[in-house]
């Protein structure tokens, strides 16, 4: 038994010359990938997303809009 200890003792790479290798650069660039994708999906969803009447109101307030959500604007109004 203590001869296979010394082999693989002698196998084991230095601690001050480990890398990561292939195997950590492909599990990075998935799970990077794999991001992209989870944030381009949430993007989506936020935009399905309708603001309440209550926000959409304060925001006309604040731009000077006349309009209430669902009712078209008013005769000789821009659009």
């Amino acid at each position: 038994m203590p001869l296979t200890f010394g082999v693989l003792a002698a196998a084991a790479p230095a601690s001050d010359n480990v890398t990561p290798g292939l195997l950590g650069f492909v599990v990075f660039a998935v799970m990077a990938v794999a991001l992209v994708f989870l944030l381009k999906s949430m993007n989506k969803q936020f935009r399905k997303i309708t603001p309440k009447a209550e926000e959409t109101a304060t925001a006309n307030a604040a731009t000077g809009s006349k309009t209430v959500p669902g009712e078209p604007p008013a005769p000789g109004t821009p659009k």
